[in-house]
């Protein structure tokens, strides 16, 4: 079941907008290398690059380009979507890494990260609704 993103990120959170719509996205999404345009609520942007792939288990990504509120705190998020088989069903895990501009950025870090987590468990909610209705 492919689910796309604007499905997952539907709603914004604190400084984090919703997903609008992917655009520049290869027809067969899923190669290491390949990169899409994020287009945000907000009108902001980012680049998602693929960096890794191990179907159905894993998959690792950099968000860069950032265009949008976050533009002048951070430069990167590395990201990991590891999914493993747990009973009848699947547990998600997804990891991150975000990298500060130069200081006074780097202040607001644990700021950002605190909204950041409320932007991944609302996405998290999205998804597992929507995996459960396929």
């Amino acid at each position: 079941m492919a689910v796309q993103l604007p499905e997952v990120f539907s709603r914004g959170y604190a400084a984090f907008p919703a997903v609008r719509e992917v655009t520049e996205e290869p027809d067969d999404w899923g190669t290491v290398g390949q990169t899409r345009t994020i287009q945000l609520a907000d009108g902001g942007r980012l680049r998602q690059t693929l960096t890794s792939v191990d179907r159905p288990h894993s998959y690792a990504y950099v968000l860069d380009d950032i265009h949008g509120r976050l533009r002048p705190f951070v430069r990167s998020v590395d990201g990991v979507w590891s999914i493993t088989p747990k009973g009848t069903g699947a547990q998600v895990v997804w990891a991150w890494t975000m990298h500060p501009k130069a200081s006074p950025a780097r202040l607001t870090m644990n700021v950002i990260g605190g909204m950041w987590k409320g932007y991944a468990d609302r996405a998290l909610v999205e998804l597992e609704t929507i995996l459960m209705r396929g």
